[in-house]
């Protein structure tokens, strides 16, 4: 595979965040941006394919049980409600 040049305009703020992170992870800012390009279009290469969460997501997922009839738009205004009173 042929490596080319990419130019990004991005944020300030996300640029640093992305140079710390690869700096305390050890991992090239270019490495880090064709891994997420790749996330992005090949993990669904057939329109049958099941999406795929992160690898953070997924070890997350279970870990919250939320009853069948919960309703999250009355507990959320319940909540603005008692924030702004």
């Amino acid at each position: 595979m042929i490596d080319s040049k990419l130019t990004l305009k991005l944020n300030t703020d996300s640029i640093s965040r992305a140079k710390a992170f690869s700096a305390e992870n050890g991992v090239s800012l270019s490495s880090m941006v064709e891994k997420f390009f790749d996330g992005l279009t090949l993990q669904n290469k057939s329109k049958s394919a099941d999406f795929q969460y992160s690898s953070l997501v997924s070890e997350l997922s279970g870990i919250i049980s939320v009853p069948e009839d919960y309703d999250y738009k009355a507990d959320y205004l319940e909540h603005l409600e008692s924030k702004y009173e």
